[in-house]
């Protein structure tokens, strides 16, 4: 696969999609998964077109590592500017076309990670391709990082900002161009009740755990989500919850002994639903097992001058509902956004594509940007 010719940001893309990247948590519905095979393609490519640049592969987690280059150096002297879109992609089970194939028919290219975020990756790239020339010349050092396991665990995002720093960070999306600069944060509560398992002839002598589980999603729905509409954010409305999985018992004439939940919840900057929407839960069943997964909220200023060079070449200022890398080095007080060509109606899809206009636009949009730095 390495010695693929590449000849456009068509042909690039098609390159990143037949290569399969798939995240392995959960079920990735293919054997073939991890970011290794894909991180080893682009720093060979990055080597020949960028001769230049030190290109690295720097392992986050086994056989998963990030590909983070440099174009130039300073020496300190000039900020620093990093594009970093994933290499991950979501599960392939369920979908209708070929996720591998890479198919270019009726104006798009199909496949996972088209969109999310293949897509953003090749119009990054061939822009940069393009001003490979005017790079080491820039007012800002000019970086890209290909992260894994943004999908799930956002470990990549997680290393890299522990290992540098940057003045800016855009993080790859599709956003259809427009600049994220505020999105959610994403609580993931795993929701266990326990009970006593009898015959279910005599179920008064057991404890029935999907009962006790029905109580807590009717407290969701009817207690706790009106409650977390209470604040607004102009960019991002009101923070969310939604039961996405239930799942208890192990046969019809047993009384379950146990049930879980899985809620997601996403919430706005400067809130903490944890403790209250806990407390809410232990409140209606005193026993209840609470986990969590916790990605956080991003809110970046959008007076940031990298943001009016933005503007500039066309984008507009937005929110977002769900949550991406650049909310990790926020975290670790950076400013970023999330950014990129393609429709995020079309991430996550059984038949996922990128439309080659939006493509091309994405490519133009980002010489632009660089050449204005």
């Amino acid at each position: 696969m390495v010695g693929v010719q590449v000849t456009s940001v068509i042909e690039l893309l098609q390159a990143l999609v037949r290569i399969p990247s798939v995240n392995p948590t959960g079920d990735p519905g293919t054997p073939h998964t991890g970011e290794q095979a894909i991180a080893d393609w682009l720093a060979a490519w990055l080597r020949a077109e960028f001769p230049a640049a030190r290109v690295e592969l720097r392992e986050v987690l086994p056989g998963r590592p990030n590909v983070v280059v440099r174009f130039s150096d300073s020496g300190g002297k000039k900020p620093r500017v990093l594009f970093a879109p994933h290499t991950d992609t979501v599960s392939v089970g369920g979908m209708t076309i070929d996720p591998f194939g890479a198919e270019l028919r009726d104006g798009k290219v199909w496949g996972r990670g088209t969109s999310d975020t293949k897509g953003s990756m090749a119009a990054m790239l061939w822009a940069m391709r393009s001003v490979r020339d005017r790079l080491p010349d820039l007012g800002y050092e000019v970086w890209f990082a290909g992260l894994c396991s943004e999908e799930a665990g956002q470990h990549g995002a997680s290393a890299l900002a522990t290992e540098e720093h940057f003045d800016f960070i855009i993080a790859g999306e599709p956003t259809g161009l427009d600049a994220v600069v505020a999105h959610k944060g994403a609580l993931w509560l795993d929701v266990t009740t326990r009970g006593r398992a009898v015959h279910a002839a005599e179920p008064h002598r057991g404890d029935n755990a999907i009962y006790k589980m029905a109580d807590i999603l009717r407290c969701v729905r009817d207690e706790i989500a009106p409650m977390l509409r209470s604040a607004e954010h102009p960019l991002l409305g009101h923070t969310t919850i939604s039961a996405g999985t239930v799942s208890g018992g192990s046969k019809v004439n047993i009384v379950p002994d146990i049930c879980r939940a899985e809620l997601d919840i996403r919430y706005l900057p400067g809130e903490s639903p944890l403790e209250p929407v806990s407390a809410r839960l232990r409140a209606v069943c005193a026993d209840v097992e609470i986990s969590h997964v916790l990605s956080k909220p991003m809110l970046t200023d959008d007076a940031h001058p990298l943001i009016a060079k933005l503007r500039a070449c066309g984008s507009r200022c937005i929110g977002a509902p769900w949550f991406s890398d650049a909310g990790v080095f926020a975290q670790h007080g950076m400013a970023a956004i999330a950014m990129g060509p393609g429709s995020i109606a079309q991430a996550h899809t059984k038949d996922e594509f990128i439309a080659v206009a939006d493509l091309v636009g994405g490519v133009e949009f980002f010489e632009r940007f660089l050449r204005s730095l």
